[in-house]
C-alpha cells in the first residue's frame, strides 16, 4: 500500500517542494557525504555559531546542522547559516569545513 495514495482512485499524493524543516537528508558533496537537517526560526532557541562566517546564529533564525555521514559523525555537528553551507566548498584552505 502506497503511505500516500488518497483512495477513492484519485492516485497518490506526493510531497512537493523541497526538504521539509527538521527532517534529516544525506547530501553529497566533493568533501563526502553529510547528513543534514534543517531547523526553523521556531525550533531555533539558543545563538550557535556559524563555522562558515564566525558570525552567531542569533534564536528565531532558520538555519541547518550538518554532521558528516561516518561513523561517530555525530560528534561533529555543526550549525550553519544556510548560504554558509552551500558555498563552505569555496572557502580557502585557512578554514575548516566543518
Amino acid at each position: 500500500m502506497d503511505p500516500f495514495d488518497r483512495g477513492g482512485g484519485r492516485g497518490p499524493i506526493r510531497p512537493v517542494g523541497g526538504p521539509v524543516p527538521g527532517v534529516g537528508q544525506v547530501e553529497e558533496w566533493p568533501d563526502g557525504d553529510w547528513h543534514v537537517r534543517r531547523v526553523t526560526g521556531a525550533g531555533a532557541d539558543k545563538v550557535y555559531r556559524c563555522p562558515g562566517c564566525d558570525q552567531e546564529i542569533r534564536p528565531g533564525l532558520p538555519h541547518l546542522v550538518s554532521w558528516p555521514a561516518w561513523a561517530g559523525g555525530e560528534h561533529e555537528r555543526r550549525h550553519w547559516h544556510t548560504a554558509c553551507w552551500r558555498n563552505r566548498i569555496r572557502r580557502g584552505p585557512g578554514r575548516s569545513r566543518y
